[in-house]
């Protein structure tokens, strides 16, 4: 098998260098080395060997790998920010081999038919994508053959666990608040609605990283020999000769993974690419891999020492994610219908593994809400955002601006009692118009970066005020649920005294309390403004950072162009969601693939090869 933590004396050159074992990156070498098993293609990831490590393969343990000792997350420390209470927030990446795809939460969701065809690129609209979306997948859930594929890499199921009682209750409950339920929420069209939410799950509970999926087949099949993987190495740079022409990498050993007792010496390394370095390191690192290799902007790369070798202003500058901001409710639910046992430690992950305990593929969400306010709602957020819904949402009802999935348990990091069960609803903007932005500070991988999220920054508070209008919202579909037993305090905003808005606790359903109907809470500016502060103090980012090495126009800092080639450089791709020119109202996965789909798609075919859709 080609997988090494070593880089063998005799590999000192290869056709293509794909620096980034991540989703896209997976899928681009899985898919050349299928074309033509006699191209040399080297992957060098700067994580572990992902391969059937239980904490990956199962779903249900992805908190494992967000523990403070974890080896499989890069943690990236942004700037403290006055707007989000004076915090400095922590953006985790996938350290492993597959990624985020091996560690993140498994949600299964496309972006919207609109969010594609905004990217306004040629190859790049939802139809012309369709093939790849359908192409990466096999759909085990209720839709139509015309949307979802059947023979793909990655299957998509319900891993073979879910809680029938508490999924039909929350439906009830967004019906009773004027939500509809949807068949299909991934059929690129489907907004404003609830419905069942899949996972990236094999039926028999197995997760679908793009590593298991697409890379180790081949790395095992004996078929593909010029298929190499080097684990724990990153890379610094990208190696420019005078004519600007791509001609390798630099790399070396990542210190996560170097022994305290005997270090391993930081050697810096290079090996050389005879046609093509693809980039596919993330939206965090490969804007700095590409700094580091003097492609950028010129006043960031003179600020590090790095010499200027390309001027791209576009390198680091439009960082976006969702912005993601949970609270927790009590409820009524049974400790077999919340992953409350296995998050808190009551069930340790080695029983339910030696037992077969079928929660383990499932990752605590059946349902999420796509949701977007009514006109009354809009109205009543202000001028300001009724000019930005009039302009960019209430004629395209295709673009839901909140995505809510429900999750059975406690997600959030603080004390509760083992005797009750919770829901987590971790409500997170999808189109956020606050940027960011991640620069190098040196031309070092131990030179901290220049990392602002930017979360709350946009002009007239959009994004602050969509989570208050989302908060209220979940709020009302909760208290109308039947196992709702009140909020958890602490985790809900700190109403003034005598609000009719305050957090309650019950003991049994809040129809039983006020014995008739439910009517929605009202409100105060005062609540208000205790809503927008734990927003402030609680809201982070949801792993799904993108656009720092946007396909767009050079003009319009762009970085690169349709075929994923950086601007001003030869031999030299981009492929992973860096590229992502405008957000998604999905968790970020999925996209993963396509853009890696598309992307050997377009070094395929430029290589005379041929990957059948």
């Amino acid at each position: 098998m080609g997988l090494y933590d070593k880089l063998p004396d005799d590999l000192q050159e290869v056709d293509i260098i794909i620096a980034g074992g991540g989703a896209a990156g997976c899928v681009v070498a899985s898919r050349l080395a299928a074309a033509d098993p006699k191209l040399s293609i080297l992957v060098i990831e700067g994580g572990t060997n992902n391969y059937n490590n239980p904490t990956v393969t199962n779903p249900m343990l992805f908190g494992y790998h967000l523990a403070p000792t974890s080896k499989t997350v890069n943690v990236y420390q942004a700037k403290t920010a006055p707007q989000l209470a004076g915090r400095a927030p922590v953006v985790h990446t996938g350290g492993i081999l597959g990624g985020g795809s091996s560690v993140n939460v498994a949600m299964y969701t496309r972006g919207q038919r609109s969010d594609y065809d905004s990217w306004k690129t040629p190859g790049w609209s939802t139809d012309e994508l369709l093939p790849y979306f359908k192409k990466l997948e096999t759909f085990h859930g209720d839709g139509d053959a015309a949307t979802h594929g059947s023979s793909g890499p990655i299957q998509i199921s319900d891993g073979g666990f879910t809680v029938g009682r508490a999924k039909a209750d929350f439906l009830q409950a967004a019906k009773a608040v004027g939500i509809a339920e949807l068949r299909d929420m991934q059929d690129f069209d489907a907004s404003d609605g609830m419905g069942k939410w899949y996972r990236y799950s094999s039926p028999e509970g197995k997760r679908q990283d793009s590593a298991h999926a697409y890379l180790h087949p081949l790395l095992q099949d004996g078929q593909h020999r010029n298929l190499h993987v080097l684990v724990e190495h990153k890379v610094l740079r990208v190696l420019l000769d005078e004519k600007k022409q791509a001609r390798g990498v630099e790399f070396t050993t990542n210190p996560a993974y170097q022994s305290d007792a005997a270090p391993t010496t930081q050697r810096k390394q290079t090996v050389r690419a005879r046609k093509l370095v693809v980039l596919s390191t993330g939206s965090v690192a490969t804007p700095l891999v590409l700094e580091r290799s003097g492609v950028g902007r010129r006043e960031v790369l003179e600020r590090a020492g790095v010499p200027l070798v390309e001027e791209l202003p576009g390198v680091g500058h439009d960082y976006q994610d969702h912005v993601l901001s949970p609270t927790l409710y009590v409820t009524a639910l049974g400790p077999n219908e919340t992953a409350d046992e296995i998050m808190n430690g009551e069930l340790p992950a080695e029983e339910a593994i030696a037992k077969k305990n079928k929660i383990l593929g499932w990752n605590g969400i059946d349902v999420a809400i796509k949701m977007r306010p009514t006109e009354a709602e809009v109205t009543a957020l202000g001028p300001e955002f009724r000019a930005v819904w009039e302009r960019d949402f209430k004629e395209n009802t295709n673009r839901p601006p909140s995505l809510v999935p429900f999750f059975n348990g406690n997600l959030l990091p603080v004390p509760t009692s083992h005797a009750l069960q919770y829901i987590t609803c971790a409500n997170f903007l999808t189109y956020p118009y606050s940027r960011g932005h991640v620069h190098i500070t040196g031309p070092e991988l131990a030179d901290a970066p220049d990392f602002d999220v930017g979360f709350f920054t946009d002009k007239g508070d959009f994004d602050l005020k969509m989570q208050r209008w989302s908060y209220k919202k979940v709020r009302e579909v909760m208290r109308r649920s039947y196992f709702y037993r009140g909020e958890l305090a602490g985790v809900h905003p700190r109403y003034p005294a005598g609000s009719k808005a305050a957090c309650v606790e019950l003991d049994r359903p809040l129809a039983e309390v006020l014995g008739g109907e439910i009517k929605d809470l009202v409100y105060s500016a005062e609540d208000d403004a205790a809503i927008d502060q734990l927003h402030r103090e609680i809201s982070n980012t949801t792993w799904h950072s993108m656009g720092t090495a946007k396909m767009a126009p050079r003009g319009e800092l762009g970085v690169v162009d349709k075929d994923l080639n950086v601007y001003g450089v030869q031999g030299l791709k981009v492929v992973d969601l860096s590229i992502v020119p405008k957000n998604v109202a999905a968790n970020t996965y999925n996209t993963a693939l396509v853009v890696g789909e598309k992307g050997a798609a377009i070094i395929a075919n430029e290589l005379d090869l041929t990957l059948p859709l």
